[in-house]
């Protein structure tokens, strides 16, 4: 399985974005998809997650509102919507694939075991 991210960029305060994570490979077998963030010297952080079969989101409590996380199962794309971007919202955002997340999990590294690349994401005036 592969995951490919792109739609990362250089915006402004305020600006959005549209991130796009398109999995090829065994993808029947996720039950989730994802993103994560991780900032310079800080370390990896959830932002949003769907269930692959269902729809469900799930969300980081500071993000959410901001930030929305949708699916093209057709495509075997997730998208993350990010609105009123701040610069504290800078860092490398990856998506990630689960085959077995649970509910405790979800929000949690671990519980993924496919990784995409990362795309930059850099808010800055």
């Amino acid at each position: 399985v592969q995951l490919q991210a792109s739609g990362g960029g250089l915006v402004q305060p305020g600006d959005s974005l549209r991130l796009s994570c398109t999995a090829s490979g065994l993808t029947s077998s996720f039950n989730a998809m994802g993103w994560f963030r991780q900032a310079p010297g800080r370390e990896r952080e959830f932002v949003a997650t769907i269930r692959w079969s269902g729809g469900h989101q799930y969300y980081a409590d500071s993000l959410k509102g901001r930030f929305t996380i949708s699916r093209d199962k057709a495509k075997n794309t997730i998208y993350l919507q990010m609105n009123s971007l701040q610069p504290e919202d800078t860092a490398v955002y990856y998506c990630a694939g689960s085959t077995g997340a649970t509910l405790s999990e979800v929000r949690q590294n671990r519980a993924y075991g496919f990784w995409g690349q990362g795309t930059q994401v850099t808010v800055s005036s």
